[in-house]
């Protein structure tokens, strides 16, 4: 069986600051300076779009007015553009509507200016700790198609049948192979997938497929 590849270095956590105000955008990274926080700034979607990478780690510190694109428009660009930040959302002109769309969109917090400390670290920290769970996943589903890598087609065949829900007698009769022949290349594909269990096979293969 070939080598499982190491776990994958997870990149540092940022606060991309997204906001078109220069002072207040600033303000903001003397603040993350100084209580040790990392944090990069942008004045516009277009500039971060253009400067940041989709394996970018930590969370968005977005407005909600911005020039051209509009913090919620930006919002739904993200995923499109391969990004998976989490996004804490700031502004001065708040309203219900707003807050509700952004909220069911996936957005960690909505904050109203002038921001309160406490509650931007507060929400800071939310999004930080939802982004170490997303960057876990990520990296749990790198290792299992790798691993994946390992099966022969007949090992690959057979257990996402298993993971379909089939059970051997149905594989064998699908295939028009023995019963015998499906055990040895399922108990075979699971040994290199390490599952233990057909409820972690089934993850692995949502994962992988």
């Amino acid at each position: 069986m070939a080598d499982v590849a190491e776990p994958l270095v997870p990149p540092p956590q940022v606060v991309h600051i997204v906001e078109d105000d220069e002072q207040f955008r600033l303000s903001l990274l003397d603040l993350f300076q100084a209580l040790d926080i990392e944090a990069e700034a942008f004045e516009d979607a277009a500039s971060f779009f253009a400067r940041a990478s989709t394996a970018a780690s930590g969370c968005l510190l977005l407005d909600v007015r911005l020039p051209s694109v509009n913090g919620i428009e930006f919002q739904a660009k993200l995923t499109g553009g391969g990004y998976d930040l989490p996004v804490v959302f700031m502004t001065a002109h708040g309203d219900v509507a707003t807050s509700v769309t952004a909220m069911k969109a996936g957005a960690v917090d909505f904050l109203e200016k002038p921001l309160r400390t406490k509650e931007l670290l507060d929400a800071i920290k939310s999004a930080f700790s939802l982004d170490e769970s997303k960057q876990q996943e990520r990296a749990y589903r790198i290792e299992m198609r790798t691993r994946a890598e390992t099966l022969t087609p007949r090992e690959m065949q057979i257990l996402g049948l298993v993971a379909s829900g089939l059970m051997n007698k149905q594989i064998a009769f699908k295939l028009g192979i023995s019963e015998i022949m499906v055990k040895l290349h399922r108990g075979s594909g699971m040994r290199k997938m390490r599952a233990k269990s057909l409820a972690e096979l089934v993850r692995q293969f949502k994962l992988i497929g």
